[in-house]
């Protein structure tokens, strides 16, 4: 048995036993790669980047759960509106609208699962939408009328730091949201049930914290291989 698959193995028994689903980030890493994680029994993949999704859905086995996990641009979303399962990086209005009509277009049966990316960290680079533009979406009619997506939960991204506090308070911060979002939203909808958040280095503390989705690539698949 490969490294991998004792990877998987080992993070299915980390959580048998809580509410949470893994998400094998496989960034960078081969289709080779990551037919190995799939033939140890995993289905639920996540991505960064379009173009590199669409060339491995393409390669691999079709019954795959694609989570799109990293920044998306509205133009790039007809790419993967016929087969992504989750997009876990909406952060506008405008991003949600363009996968409604794409969704439509496509004349897809289920609609296509959505996560709001909400601001946890202290950083420029990371994207996400603070709470209050969260709730300014979900007030809005243009959300209202949109019958090809569907509200999972909320996704974030921690501070790249080594700090156990401030990453245990952003993640507190992202469970926060989530709550109020669900009793002001979704109280009767058991769609709206996901937390994103805990990747490679910090998805204990995420666990801990009430993540309900961990997001770990270096850690199924070893180090990755930016020069590809």
């Amino acid at each position: 048995m490969s490294h991998i698959a004792d990877n998987i193995r080992y993070f299915d028994e980390q959580l048998k036993n809580t509410p949470a689903r893994l998400v094998a980030v496989t960034k960078t890493h081969s289709v080779e790669t990551i037919k190995e994680a799939y033939d140890a029994g995993h289905r639920i993949f996540g991505e960064n980047k379009v173009q590199e999704l669409v060339d491995k859905y393409a390669l691999l086995p079709h019954d795959i759960e694609w989570h799109l996990i990293g920044h998306l641009q509205t133009n790039k979303v007809k790419y993967i509106s016929d087969f992504i399962d989750t997009i876990q990086s909406v952060d506008s209005l405008k991003l949600l609208a363009e996968i409604n009509k794409r969704a439509e277009q496509r004349n897809r049966t289920t609609p296509i699962n959505c996560m709001l990316q909400l601001s946890i960290a202290d950083e420029e680079t990371k994207f996400g939408m603070t709470y209050d533009e969260a709730v300014a979406l979900l007030q809005s009619d243009d959300y209202r009328n949109m019958h090809y997506i569907r509200i999972t939960g909320v996704m974030g991204i921690a501070t790249n730091t080594d700090d156990q506090d401030k990453l245990r308070n952003e993640f507190r911060q992202l469970r926060s949201y989530f709550e109020q979002l669900k009793e002001t939203f979704f109280f009767a909808n058991p769609d709206f049930k996901d937390i994103s958040m805990g990747m490679t280095s910090d998805w204990q503390l995420a666990l801990e914290e009430g993540s309900t989705m961990i997001r770990v690539g270096s850690g199924i698949f070893g180090s990755r291989n930016y020069n590809k």
